[in-house]
């Protein structure tokens, strides 16, 4: 199975929720539609990776990617995990970098946080 996901605009954030696999395969894909709606704004984002069965070192390179876009933009990225997402992302020491959250919830109060 490939990396599938939706997007909705909420106020001043977007919220991409991604299913499937996030590797070398489909991180193109996630850096370009994601990129381009960074582009297009508003620039703060939250990835919900909740339901992600696996991620590799080529998905971890899209999100520090697009988490220095998002920076460029004066946006930020916040990522929902799991898991499995999280010991890998732990495994690299991305974990702070990454911002990451255990809920839609803290993603969204922690980017009000930021703003504030």
């Amino acid at each position: 199975m490939s990396l599938r996901g939706t997007r909705e605009v909420v106020g001043n954030y977007q919220i991409f929720r991604l299913t499937g696999l996030l590797d070398a395969f489909s991180e193109p894909v996630l850096r370009k539609v994601v990129g381009q709606h960074i582009d297009e704004g508003p620039s703060d984002i939250i990835l919900v990776l909740s339901q992600i069965d696996f991620i590799d070192s080529s998905g971890l390179g899209a999100l520090v990617q697009l988490v220095k876009k998002a920076q460029t933009d004066n946006g930020s990225l916040q990522v929902v995990t799991n898991p499995r997402v999280t010991q890998t992302v732990k495994l690299v020491r991305l974990e702070k970098f990454l911002s990451l959250q255990n809920t839609l919830e803290d993603a969204i109060a922690n980017l009000k946080n930021k703003k504030k």
